[in-house]
């Protein structure tokens, strides 16, 4: 290891409102300054464990939670920006360092001597606020699901498991970026072209330029693989797309995710088993809203009859619309393009009609109003904070009364070294005094040569949903971190986020914002009741499919024996339920299932839908109130945007809603109900 005189990441950060020093840190500071700060959490729990004093909630729940805060950062820093701006030598040091995080981890829940205090806190505290009993129940928890409770061969294998667990999130990580990027589609001839609008064109282009080709480069990211999809007329080539997206980690090399998913699997049953589930989702969801499978597979099929059966009358629709257009048996690269050219037909309406309204920077300014009208937020670019790219930019944020409430970074564009997908993370935590640092990642359309970026419907979409995980945790007003901000159940996590998306089909809201890039024109009238109108097109498919992600998710997780089978096999079963075409061969979902294989929705998907109903629920109340009603939006925020896990999710919502949420709005809002043959 390289030996670092200074390192930033162990100093104060005196950048403004602490901010990371990103222009000092270097890929050479990490491992030394996980050292060193693993080292300095050791002797803080060590210190915790040891003490003579009689446990109190103060003197070891509170002392546990601030114990380590250095090495939080150092982590939060370092895994952001491994997801965000990662390379071989990062890559490298995640695979070094994540053992050694795991073994800490053990170490303290392993810690019988501090178990003994944390339980004779939990059995002898007298009363205490909803934060305190809920950090108190969270650190319970903590060590009982850390394997506290186990012998000491349980304990010890508890950490073997633990450890390899984090390596393989890693390893499943990299590999997945791996093949991601490994695949071009290189158009050489401008008719194979053909369908493609001109700023698809203009941003291939680009990327061929970019690479020193001739020609047009198309990739599996999403601002270049989803317009081909769904406009390229050349039906071979989005085969080609097709085959290569939805083979990632599937196909014979050495980005092969299978047994990776099949060993995540197996230790994650193992897991289970010495905590004495019988499976992993019941392990999992004991720390859920759902509290058991059984739960989750009731809820799962109670939507699944109204969304398949949609889903059976709208495929039939678009396969007739493909063989008219003479394509004969439709195959799922055929299903963006057939679609988008029934919705054309039957509501006048396409992406690219729209994208000239959605200006990313008026898109931002929209959505920064929109949370001043809620909520009464502003934002202010911070030029002077540093950034850890140059396309990465960074705002303060404050409240309706001046006061400063969060660091806020924005990344909108994909690049090699950032995931895929769009995702909101912290650099710190909200606690007490101390405000978050929020960043929220995306990857959105570049702007070209010739164009600004212009997003797409669904973009926008996506900016609104991470925008709202970022409310989460810039408002929140916890006095410790781990129960603050979206340190909440994950079935309630997406409440906030998905709750925003319902303002995408509000002209109130549209009007402010919406005006075409090259005109000033406001976004006309018809246009947004087209947006309407369109909205539940496809929904019946669309929840369908987010159902068989659950039910996949749910099916690894219910397992009781490790998986010996093909995993197409295997994935077949979990999948016929929502299936609308034979399988391809050749293609897998599991092996680029990031959010269960890498990113903590193990047991979990199913909370997309659950938060779905959540969110239905709640918009109805802005709905009946106005949708910029402040008196609404200040129950929302002191209820659920300020209370993090201070109380369990279903009291904090009811006490904004003032009863339990019930599916019907959900299915009203998507055209849904009373369907069910």
């Amino acid at each position: 290891m390289e030996h670092v005189e200074y390192n930033p990441l162990l100093a104060d950060f005196d950048a403004p409102r602490e901010a990371p020093p990103f222009d000092k840190i270097r890929t050479e500071h990490y491992e030394p300054a996980f050292e060193a700060a693993i080292h300095a959490a050791r002797q803080e729990v060590g210190r915790v464990a040891a003490s003579a004093a009689p446990p109190t909630f103060e003197n070891t729940i509170v002392a546990l939670e601030r114990s380590g805060e250095r090495l939080e950062r150092v982590a939060s820093i370092f895994f952001n920006l491994n997801a965000a701006l990662t390379g071989e030598r990062m890559q490298e040091i995640a695979r070094r360092v994540s053992p050694a995080l795991a073994t800490f981890r053990h170490e303290v829940h392993a810690n019988q001597a501090l178990f003994a205090r944390v339980k004779r806190v939990r059995d002898d505290t007298p009363p205490l606020n909803d934060g305190q009993r809920a950090l108190l129940e969270k650190t319970w928890r903590g060590f009982v699901n850390g394997g506290a409770g186990l012998d000491e061969a349980g304990r010890e294998r508890f950490k073997e498991i633990a450890i390899e667990l984090s390596r393989l999130s890693l390893d499943f990580d990299s590999k997945v970026l791996a093949d991601t990027n490994a695949f071009t589609l290189h158009v050489t001839d401008e008719a194979g072209l053909a369908g493609l609008p001109a700023g698809a064109r203009e941003a291939a282009a680009m990327e061929a330029a970019r690479r020193a080709l001739p020609g047009w480069i198309f990739t599996l990211h999403a601002p270049s693989y989803v317009p081909f999809m769904k406009y390229a007329d050349d039906r071979a080539a989005r085969e080609k797309m097709y085959r290569a997206h939805a083979s990632r980690g599937f196909r014979e090399n050495e980005n092969n995710t299978v047994e990776v998913v099949k060993r995540v699997v197996a230790l994650r049953l193992e897991l289970a088993r010495l905590m004495g589930h019988e499976n992993y989702a019941a392990y999992a969801l004991s720390d859920r809203m759902a509290r058991d499978p059984a739960t989750v597979n009731r809820f799962l099929a109670a939507l699944h009859a109204p969304y398949r059966a949609a889903a059976d009358r709208e495929a039939a629709a678009v396969f007739a619309h493909a063989a008219r257009d003479g394509a004969g048996d439709a195959r799922p690269w055929d299903w963006s393009y057939h679609a988008n050219k029934l919705r054309r037909e039957l509501y006048d309406l396409d992406d690219e009609m729209l994208r000239p309204y959605f200006q990313l920077e008026r898109v931002q300014a929209g959505i920064f109003d929109l949370a001043r009208r809620l909520y009464g937020i502003t934002f202010r670019e911070a030029p002077a904070i540093p950034r850890y790219h140059e396309e990465a930019s960074c705002f303060e944020v404050f409240d309706a009364d001046g006061s400063f409430l969060s660091l806020l970074y924005l990344d909108y564009f994909p690049r090699e070294s950032k995931e895929g997908g769009a995702w909101m993370t912290n650099f710190r935590e909200q606690a007490g005094a101390a405000r978050p640092q929020v960043s929220l990642v995306m990857n959105f359309t570049r702007p070209t040569a010739t164009l600004p970026s212009l997003l797409a419907l669904d973009e926008v979409n996506t900016f609104l949903h991470e925008f709202g995980h970022a409310l989460h945790g810039m408002l929140s007003r916890c006095e410790y971190a781990s129960i603050s901000g979206t340190n909440v159940y994950r079935d309630f996590v997406e409440l906030p986020s998905q709750i925003m998306e319902n303002w995408l089909l509000e002209k109130e809201w549209l009007d402010t914002w919406a005006v075409h890039h090259e005109t000033g024109e406001h976004l006309p009238g018809e246009l947004v009741e087209k947006i309407r109108r369109a909205s539940r097109f496809l929904s019946g498919y669309a929840g369908n499919r987010q159902l068989s992600f659950g039910m996949l998710d749910m099916a690894w997780h219910s397992v009781t024996r490790p998986v010996d089978e093909p995993l197409p096999d295997f994935e077949a079963r979990a999948l016929a339920p929502t299936g609308l075409f034979p399988p391809v061969e050749g293609t897998a979902v599991s092996t680029a299932f990031t959010h269960v294989f890498s990113g903590g929705y193990a047991a979990g998907y199913y909370g997309y839908k659950w938060a779905e109903v959540l969110d239905a629920d709640a918009f109805s109340l802005f709905k009946c109130a106005g949708i910029f009603d402040r008196a609404t939006a200040a129950a929302f925020r002191e209820h659920v945007l300020e209370r993090g896990a201070s109380a369990h999710p279903m009291t904090l919502y009811k006490r904004f809603r003032g009863a339990e949420p019930t599916i019907d709005a959900l299915l009203e809002r998507e055209g849904l109900a009373g369907i069910n043959e």
